[in-house]
This record gives structure tokens, C-alpha cells and sequence, in this order.
């Protein structure tokens, strides 16, 4: 099986304070495995709720292009997902 691709992970608003970083770099094979990720990197992060969705209060960007919403959605390498705090003034 070959290495997972590596994703470069971009924070904003309050997912940047709990982070305490701008940027990070993961590998995953989905927006879920990222997810995890960044969730043992930044523990101050809660990304995924108990039944592997994601939380409402972020949204993800893939490249600044679509937002993700499914946690089983592959990535491929070299992609850009920006975390985005969902509520007003994020």
C-alpha cells in the first residue's frame, strides 16, 4: 500500500487561536483521516464529533474552491484545505 499524500492543512479565525499555528502539513487519504490528524497535532481542535462527522461549528475549504462535508471524501496530494470557524466574524 502506498504512504498517504500529503495535505497541507490552513487555519483561520478561532480554528487558528485554538490551533496556535497558520498552517500544518498532514498526511491522510480522506477528509476524515485529516481530520484525526490535525485533531492529535492541535488537541485543543475538536474537528470530529463521536460519530465521525464533522462539527458544525467549522467548515472546509479544498482549495479555497468547494467546501467539504463528507468525511469518507478522498484528498489527493499537494491539496490545500483551509478550516474555517463557521460562526459570524470567524
Amino acid at each position: 500500500m502506498t504512504q498517504p499524500p500529503y495535505i497541507i492543512v490552513e487555519f483561520y479565525g478561532i480554528p487558528r487561536q485554538r490551533a496556535d499555528r497558520t498552517e500544518l502539513t498532514v498526511q491522510a487519504r480522506t477528509v476524515g483521516e485529516l481530520l484525526l490528524a490535525v485533531e492529535r497535532t492541535c488537541p485543543a481542535l475538536t474537528l470530529l464529533d463521536a460519530d465521525g462527522r464533522i462539527v458544525p461549528h467549522i467548515r472546509l475549504s479544498l482549495d479555497g474552491q468547494r467546501f467539504l462535508t463528507d468525511p469518507r471524501e478522498e484528498l489527493t496530494p499537494g491539496g490545500r484545505v483551509l478550516i474555517l470557524s463557521a460562526d459570524a466574524g470567524g
